[in-house]
């Protein structure tokens, strides 16, 4: 069966991004409101520990990704996905 995903880091980053899009999108009864913020948080700091090669590649994929979305709650989602998990600055 071929993947429909060009690469196995594109691969990743969607089925990441799905993994955060539910948790943040969670009510309180679907998972604990500090168990979610420790998971974003903690996703947050990866991010902030990746080389500049790497989250530049991050961007390009998320941007791509966000590109691409017909749903505008999620498109809204990764289009604020890098100031959200520190791939940018608030500065930026």
């Amino acid at each position: 069966m071929a993947s429909s995903y060009p690469s196995l880091t594109r691969a990743l980053a969607e089925a990441w991004v799905d993994v955060l899009w539910f948790i943040d999108g969670s009510e309180d009864e679907q998972m604990n409101p500090d168990d979610a913020v420790k998971v974003l948080e903690g996703v947050a700091h990866v991010v902030s520990t990746l080389p500049e090669e790497q989250r530049q590649e991050l961007l390009e994929l998320v941007g791509e990704m966000a590109a691409a979305e017909t749903d505008p709650a999620r498109r809204e989602f990764l289009e604020e996905f890098p100031e959200s998990f520190g791939l940018i600055d608030d500065a930026s």
